[in-house]
């Protein structure tokens, strides 16, 4: 085979947000480890997903031997163009289609999302936590519905309080959306935002509450806000694909999952205090996640803020 060439596709403006941070750091740590190759990382901007579904077919006319496209935003126009290039190989993490020449690679961010509900609800004082999240993609909605199952598993009698802002990557929108959690009187809000997160930032330094973060370390980031991080890189699975591919071992249609057995990849990372008060409670509740006596639900069918 001739060097291999590979494209990591990000869905949103360039350098913005956690969740693209950590498949361009994926990316990053796939082109330290196999220097020969050629790997790109290409930003695909537009959110409707027919422009998204053009800009992956431009990218696939240019004769890529691998495709990763990172996000669950990926699985629709990845599902628009595999079967017209079938001698591209491609990846989604975080998604959820297969095929003859596609396979997923997802880290169980429900997982953590779980441990992120049980502790929200330890934590709050107001009896009233939240889940703020962007687009209602299968990761968000799986990870709103794994929330609200630790809510409720942590045996706090905790109320919900829920909503989708629209949109990933617009802070002034994820602002308006805390405007209304916290009329609702939330003390915790747990966000699932990539670049819109500094609006759920700021809501909470003005109301005085606290936030759990996902994806990545919020809480080093900014430990005044961050009590917690519900951990999942799925940056490493970015990272695993290309591996399996250079090394041989890629399958078209496998769904490989990584979930809080495997801490690289998905775990709760909580301020040091609070670690402290609450570190056994998480980890007896990680060791049932890790040895499957809990599965965190998939499905949510409570009430919701309205998007607008």
């Amino acid at each position: 085979m001739s060097t291999p060439r590979v494209a990591v596709v990000l869905f949103g403006p360039p350098g913005q947000g956690s969740f693209n941070e950590s498949g361009a750091a994926g990316a990053e740590r796939a082109r330290a480890r196999f220097p020969g190759a050629r790997i790109e990382t290409h930003w695909i901007v537009p959110r409707e997903p027919a422009a998204r579904t053009s800009a992956l077919r431009d990218l696939c006319t240019q004769g890529f031997d691998l495709i990763v496209a990172h996000g669950g935003q990926g699985d629709e126009p990845v599902r628009g163009v595999a079967a017209d290039f079938p001698s591209t190989a491609f990846s989604i993490t975080q998604g959820g289609w297969v095929s003859g020449n596609c396979s997923s690679y997802e880290v169980l961010q429900e997982q953590s999302a779980f441990l992120a509900g049980v502790l929200a609800a330890h934590h709050s004082r107001t009896g009233v936590v939240a889940h703020l999240s962007g687009e209602r993609v299968r990761p968000g909605l799986k990870g709103r519905a794994a929330f609200a199952h630790g809510v409720r598993a942590s045996g706090r009698g905790c109320s919900l309080v829920t909503g989708f802002c629209g949109h990933q990557h617009e802070p002034e929108r994820a602002y308006a959306m805390m405007k209304r959690i916290l009329a609702a009187g939330a003390d915790v809000v747990f966000a699932m935002i990539d670049g819109g997160r500094p609006g759920v930032s700021q809501a909470c330094r003005e109301a005085g509450i606290t936030q759990i973060g996902n994806v990545l370390d919020w809480v080093s980031r900014d430990p005044e806000v961050f009590i917690a991080s519900a951990i999942a890189d799925s940056g490493a699975c970015a990272e695993e694909a290309i591996e399996d591919f250079m090394a041989g071992r890629w399958q078209a249609g496998s769904h490989v999952l990584h979930g809080v057995a495997e801490p690289r990849f998905a775990r709760l990372l909580m301020r040091a205090e609070v670690e402290a008060q609450q570190g056994s409670m998480i980890a007896g509740w990680s060791a049932l996640l890790a040895s499957g006596q809990v599965q965190p639900e998939e499905q949510f069918s409570g009430p919701e803020l309205p998007d607008h």
